[in-house]
């Protein structure tokens, strides 16, 4: 580790270890293994960009497949878990305040593959215990949980040494990759319902009432054991907020202005996956500001869930109240999202 710092070692350490393995000419392909917490994600960016700065009469990187190894029959337990990375031994760093839940959807939802291998019930743990049915059913639930998480990924039998083989040496697109992640515009799961797993698709374009949608948080957080999205509040109109809910812990954050709130002129320094996003959620009368959130569970109560949700929406009264009234709605959300400094 460099300065407590993945991306810091990646570039410190891997990078030059990778470089000069290429440029000896010994090896055509090598396999880097993340350990622990660290997600897939920050590696491949570094790979990438060195990539995009190596001369091109050097010998240098290219970025093949990133891949996740999952166990279904852990997959339910893993994204409840709420507990921090520090009390499972699992920090990269002092200051790494992530959960185990929220660490494990990103490293499964970030690549293009996952491969898929079955618990081995002699090497202890849960799996050890569960009779032979019960694990199955739980492999069950995990393979229809992660199809729904990340319905674009290519699932693999670890079996499969040939498919696994061919996935490795393919290439990976980490803008496409970043771009399906972004709240803005990202590739969200869509309605599905298989094996006990369901995912809600719930998009409105009224705004929320700051007040009533604060009031409901920990029940819409623990609603669903992973959920995610971009909203809209009545007194933040110009602000895209991104949802982003595993293991019982929420994380509401800015993700930029929506376009509708920016001039023209600043619409040519948008990238257009952005544009495109914007497009398809575009209404005559608020843009792209809408309200775009997923829900996937075992037992998703969706009618409940609904429910909830439309209540932390305006009343008629309110929404007909207009703009200006709407910013002197409760400011619930101004500590989580203005800090003071």
């Amino acid at each position: 580790m460099v300065n407590d710092c993945a991306c810091c070692a990646f570039r410190a350490d891997l990078l030059p270890t990778l470089e000069r393995l290429a440029s000896g000419g010994w090896f055509s392909l090598a396999v880097v293994e993340l350990w622990d917490s660290v997600e897939p994600r920050s590696a491949a960016e570094a790979v990438a960009a060195a990539s995009a700065q190596a001369a091109p009469d050097q010998p240098g990187l290219l970025l093949g497949g990133v891949l996740t190894a999952v166990d279904p029959a852990l997959v339910v337990p893993y994204l409840a878990c709420g507990d921090d990375l520090a009390q499972a031994g699992l920090a990269v760093a002092e200051s790494d305040q992530r959960t185990v839940g929220e660490t494990w959807a990103r490293q499964v939802e970030y690549p293009s593959v996952l491969a898929l291998a079955p618990g081995d019930p002699d090497a202890g743990g849960a799996a050890a215990v569960d009779a032979p049915e019960d694990l199955a059913a739980e492999e069950s639930t995990g393979r229809a949980l992660v199809a729904q998480l990340h319905p674009t990924a290519r699932l693999v039998s670890v079996d499969a040494v040939g498919e696994l083989a061919a996935a490795a040496l393919a290439a990976f697109d980490v803008d496409a990759a970043a771009g399906r992640q972004h709240s803005a515009c990202a590739l969200l799961p869509q309605e599905a319902d298989a094996d006990g797993v369901a995912t809600l698709v719930w998009r409105r374009t009224r705004p929320f009432h700051p007040g009533q949608l604060h009031a409901a948080l920990e029940d819409l957080t623990c609603a669903a054991a992973r959920s995610r999205g971009r909203f809209w509040l009545a007194d933040r109109p110009d602000t895209l907020l991104s949802w982003d809910a595993a293991g019982g812990a929420l994380c509401v954050e800015s993700a930029g202005p929506w376009l509708a709130g920016l001039p023209d002129a600043a619409w040519e320094l948008v990238p257009p996956v952005r544009r495109v996003a914007a497009a398809l959620d575009w209404h005559p009368e608020h843009g792209d500001r809408a309200q775009h959130l997923t829900f996937t569970s075992p037992g998703l109560d969706r009618d409940g869930l609904v429910a909830l949700l439309e209540s932390c929406l305006l009343t008629d009264a309110e929404y007909a109240a207009g703009h200006t009234a709407w910013r002197s709605l409760s400011g619930a959300f101004d500590e989580p999202l203005d800090p003071v400094l």
